[in-house]
């Protein structure tokens, strides 16, 4: 519960995070987490974190023939990810915002493999993160963000 002085008369918002905004939240710092991870291998290569590539060769081998310096695009991914994972459980409207910025970026990347031809990753990407913004957008995840002046500072 948060008080909020607004001069005169005092008004108070409880917008408490349902059990599924608590696991999108904790989805935003899972994403942080795994992209620091995939930038530290790509670009400090060679070491036993290189493991985990096992489960994603063939992403392995696409990203690393870009160069080490990809692996800072995973950092500032995970960056963001960390910063609208913040947002989001201190329900500030800019990280529900950033959450909806990052997932309309993957759904725009997963329609660029879709339509050069990686119809099966594309087309389950696009199908699982347009359900993730249709939820964003829903009607009790929009309230619990609503943007409050006094409260995003």
């Amino acid at each position: 519960m948060v008080d909020v002085g607004t001069g005169a008369a005092e008004k108070t918002f409880c917008r408490k995070l349902s059990p599924s905004m608590v696991a999108f939240g904790i989805f935003l710092f899972f994403g942080a987490t795994m992209a620091a991870l995939a930038g530290t291998t790509l670009i400090w290569r060679g070491t036993i974190l290189d493991g985990v590539w096992k489960l994603n060769t063939t992403g392995y081998k696409q990203l690393t023939a870009l160069g080490r310096s990809v692996g800072i695009l995973f950092f500032l991914l995970s960056g963001s990810l960390a910063v609208a994972g913040t947002g989001w459980f201190r329900r500030r409207h800019w990280g529900w915002s950033l959450a909806v910025a990052i997932i309309a970026t993957q759904i725009l990347g997963d329609l660029v493999n879709f339509f050069r031809g990686d119809f099966i990753r594309g087309g389950i990407g696009t199908a699982i993160g347009g359900t993730v913004l249709l939820y964003l957008f829903s009607e009790n995840v929009k309230t619990t963000f609503a943007s409050n002046p006094a409260l995003d500072g």
